[in-house]
């Protein structure tokens, strides 16, 4: 059986250690939650760690927030539909936002539930997501400072998510001005400037991030303590909140080159894989993860002398190397997610998740349901 299993442990050190980053930096911060996908039972454990304040980027995953985390704060993370306008207010107290007529529909659908919603304006500031341009900050703000049920709670930025820059102080000076501007055009308090993500990280721990960025959005490297400047792990960070444990469903002594139609050898696996020598021979185990199942792309063996070889849609091949190194067929390989990969396994129809750890319970639920992958929760130390 494939198990998917979620260190409480783990993911406790990574909350204490950014939550003493941020709070020694000044800031207030939210738990980005996008790649559990609504999974709650990961939800309960985060519950159970305190955290009270959350964001996403679907109302599904937020609905289940909600019910799980009833008085935690709540963030959307996308620019607002106007087709879900009404749930996003219902299930939201802040979103993020970048067009009128959405922050419009926002303003109708709170007016229409007695609410006032919090929105951050978003600034495009280069990394060309999503973002009003600085020259239209004026008009822009001019017209949603009149919406009666709208409340300007900050301005953001999303820096280093999509062109792939790293992001730089001047980034963010930029916004410092820009609020200011603001508060001195309209008379206004603007709370939050709203930059900080686990790309910015670096810029806090080596001092550079001006303090006026005051709220952050983390997720990546909480749950998976991702330096995503540098590469690795960020250090102070573990990077074994989540565990996949692949499954083996063949072991065998096998040629590594394949061969192409005319019985020459192949320069290179049909499946991506490193070139071997010609007649070279090893072991290759097959687990059953493929790519409906996740990334394969980011799955990274934890032993460093097991390498992917390739995968199909519901097989992962992978070279063991000249020994069989302890695996048999019903063990595992086990393998840290990436970012896509843990998304892709929380999201899949194929997956089913459940929480406990009785060996009994594992061989009902396994006869019960043909499905491949199961997750566990790994019991947590007092």
């Amino acid at each position: 059986m494939s198990r998917l299993i979620l260190n409480q442990d783990a993911l406790r050190h990574n909350l204490e250690v950014v939550g003493g980053w941020m709070d020694d930096f000044g800031a207030s911060w939210n738990l980005v939650t996008k790649m559990l996908c609504g999974h709650e039972e990961s939800l309960r454990v985060l519950s159970s760690l305190g955290i009270h304040a959350v964001a996403d980027s679907r109302v599904e995953n937020l609905a289940v927030v909600r019910a799980t985390l009833p008085e935690s704060e709540t963030w959307y993370l996308r620019p607002a539909h106007l087709s879900q306008a009404d749930a996003i207010v219902s299930l939201a107290n802040t979103s993020l936002a970048s067009e009128v007529a959405g922050i419009e529909a926002l303003d109708a659908a709170a007016g229409a539930r007695g609410l006032t919603h919090r929105v951050v304006i978003m600034i495009e500031l280069g990394d060309l997501r999503e973002g009003i341009l600085p020259g239209t900050l004026i008009q822009f703000y001019r017209h949603i400072f009149r919406l009666p049920n709208i409340q300007v709670s900050g301005i953001g930025a999303n820096l280093g998510c999509l062109a792939g820059a790293v992001p730089s102080v001047e980034q963010f000076m930029q916004l410092a001005m820009y609020r200011e501007l603001l508060e001195l055009k309209f008379k206004v308090k603007i709370p939050f400037i709203s930059a900080g993500s686990s790309a910015v990280l670096p810029l806090v721990l080596d001092g550079t991030l001006p303090r006026s960025v005051n709220h952050f959005r983390i997720g990546e490297a909480v749950f998976l303590g991702t330096d995503l400047i540098q590469g690795g792990t960020l250090e102070g960070l573990r990077d074994d909140v989540f565990t996949l444990h692949a499954e083996v469903t063949e072991l065998k002594e096998k040629s590594l080159n394949p061969l192409v139609e005319t019985g020459d050898v192949a320069p290179f696996d049909a499946a991506g894989d490193e070139p071997h020598e010609v007649g070279q021979r090893g072991y290759r185990a097959l687990v059953n993860i493929g790519q409906l199942d996740t990334d394969v792309a980011g799955l990274r063996p934890l032993d460093p002398e097991i390498h992917i070889a390739g995968a199909s849609s519901d097989i992962t091949v992978v070279n063991v190397g000249a020994d069989r190194r302890g695996l048999r067929v019903g063990g595992t390989i086990a393998f840290r997610p990436g970012y896509g990969a843990l998304a892709r396994l929380m999201q899949s129809h194929y997956v089913e998740w459940f929480e406990g750890y009785s060996p009994s319970l594992l061989m009902k639920r396994a006869a019960s349901d043909s499905r491949s992958l199961r997750c566990s929760i790994s019991p947590t130390s007092p």
